[in-house]
């Protein structure tokens, strides 16, 4: 048992019709469930911010998608999404919830966003998610969800840099692409010895 599939917040706001939608997010839900028998371990991150989140831009009196400065470096202000115990964060309904190993929920702490599944965006606070992947032997990831230049970039590159070998399969992500965001985020995992699929 040494390969995870990291299935990265696939949840209703991050599908269309969400607060935060992702163009055709949902349309990767059902390859995601055929994938999930091919992997040893299945873990399902859950964004999962208060209301009022520091990265939310209602919070600040800000415009949707503009960027601030916090104290651990720059932040898009997102529209409000994936407020705990919300429909929008609920995972989609097709997803195939019980399949999953683990469920860790990140973006709770109300000063910091957390785009990584296994650091908050100070890139210090660790999620917890690389102790419990050591434990139970996995060193290989592949990663899918959404978005492909936001949480599952971050979550790939964290995964590389912790000495995972890591893939990402393109064909089960989608991307926000927010002002070149996909093509840098592409860049960058490549740069990382991540294998992009």
């Amino acid at each position: 048992m040494t390969h995870a599939l990291i299935v990265i917040d696939v949840q209703k706001d991050f599908c269309p019709g969400g607060a935060l939608a992702v163009a055709q997010g949902d349309q990767i839900v059902p390859g995601i469930n055929v994938a999930m028998s091919d992997f040893d371990i299945v873990v399902l991150t859950q964004d999962w911010h208060p209301a009022g989140h520091s990265s939310f831009a209602s919070t600040h009196g800000a415009a949707p998608m503009s960027m601030m400065d916090m104290r651990y470096g720059p932040q898009v202000l997102w529209p409000d999404h994936c407020i705990q115990g919300s429909l929008g964060a609920q995972f989609h309904p097709d997803l195939t919830v019980d399949r999953a190993d683990l469920i860790l929920r990140k973006g709770h702490n109300p000063a910091i966003d957390s785009y990584s599944a296994f650091f908050e965006n100070d890139r210090n606070t660790p999620t917890g998610l690389e102790g419990y992947l050591r434990t139970r032997g996995i060193d290989r990831i592949t990663l899918v969800g959404l978005a492909t230049d936001f949480c599952v970039a971050y979550s790939a590159l964290d995964a590389a840099k912790l000495g995972f070998d890591v893939m990402v399969r393109l064909d089960l992500c989608r991307a926000i692409d927010f002002d070149g965001s996909l093509a840098r985020a592409k860049a960058d995992m490549q740069a990382a010895g991540v294998v992009l699929v």
